[in-house]
């Protein structure tokens, strides 16, 4: 189980996401023990799951679910 400390979203400015491209967030992970890892995420994924800045997620071989 790990707690989501931060979400990331990245800043495109002027120029937008290129095409064809999907949105990815980094999102920054901490462990019952401490351990801090950070994880690349599409932002669709986060908004379907309902991840959100202090909920806490299970994370196992790249698959990210919500408690």
């Amino acid at each position: 189980m790990y707690k989501v400390i931060e979400i990331i979203e990245p800043d495109f400015g002027c120029e937008g996401l290129p095409d064809g491209e999907e949105p990815m967030c980094e999102v920054i992970l901490e462990a019952d023990s401490g351990k801090r890892i950070t994880v690349t995420v599409p932002d669709k994924e986060l908004y379907e799951k309902s991840i959100t800045e202090g909920c806490y997620i299970n994370y196992t071989n790249g698959i990210i679910c919500r408690m």
